[in-house]
Formats: C-alpha cells, sequence, structure tokens
C-alpha cells in the first residue's frame, strides 16, 4: 500500500506560478509511475504530467511548456512546478502512483495509488 499526501496548493493570479509537493510512503524510485491529475468542477478528471521510474516524462498538450514535473527520490517526493498559470487550470491536483510501467501515457488505469487532492484556484 502507497500513501501519497499532497501540498503546494493555493490561489495566485494568472501568470503566477505554484510547486506542488506529494510525498509517498514508499522509496519512489521503487514505484514504476508517479503522476498529477486534476478534476475541475464539473468535468472529468484528466491527466497533467507524468515521470516514469527512469525520469521521462509526458505532459498534457494543454500544459506543455509552462508545466514541469520531477520526483527527488532521496526524499521521496513527486513535484510539480506550475508556471504561467491561467484560470482554466483552475482544479484540485492529485498525485498518482502505479506499480506498472505506464510509457508516459496520462490513463488513470496505470495508477493504482491516489492521493486527497491540493487545491489550485487562479484568479484573472
Amino acid at each position: 500500500q502507497v500513501q501519497l499526501v499532497e501540498s503546494g496548493g493555493g490561489s495566485v493570479q494568472a501568470g503566477g506560478s505554484l510547486r506542488l509537493s506529494c510525498v509517498a510512503s514508499v522509496y519512489t524510485y521503487s514505484i514504476s509511475c508517479m503522476g498529477w491529475f486534476r478534476q475541475a468542477p464539473g468535468k472529468e478528471r484528466e491527466g497533467v504530467a507524468v515521470i516514469d521510474s527512469d525520469g521521462m516524462t509526458g505532459y498534457a498538450d494543454s500544459v506543455k511548456g509552462r508545466f514541469t514535473i520531477s520526483k527527488d527520490n532521496a526524499k521521496n517526493t513527486l513535484y510539480l512546478q506550475l508556471n504561467s498559470l491561467k484560470p482554466e487550470d483552475t482544479a484540485m491536483y492529485y498525485c498518482a502512483a502505479g506499480t506498472r510501467a505506464c510509457h508516459r501515457r496520462l490513463l488513470e488505469r496505470y495508477f493504482d495509488y491516489w492521493g486527497q487532492g491540493t487545491q489550485v484556484t487562479v484568479s484573472s
């Protein structure tokens, strides 16, 4: 069982930045795939960014060039740097971990464990 705890959300103005963190209860180097998903009110949850055990990353088109996913295995922590934020980035952001290779695909079926979420609100 893997527990994930997110932090770092908040309210910012458009153009601002935030860094989300997700601390895992196990060694992150042992997790095949980790990622960030988000869900806005009235919308389905969508994949934002993913990183595999080799450090290879994948991003949704809507965040490419603005968001950066990374992890620090020494701290068992996954990060998501959010830059140039837009009001449409407003959502609950969830950290996820999977025990199988995800091939950098932003699909929920590759992920077995989920955090409780951290809210990001961007005002115009």
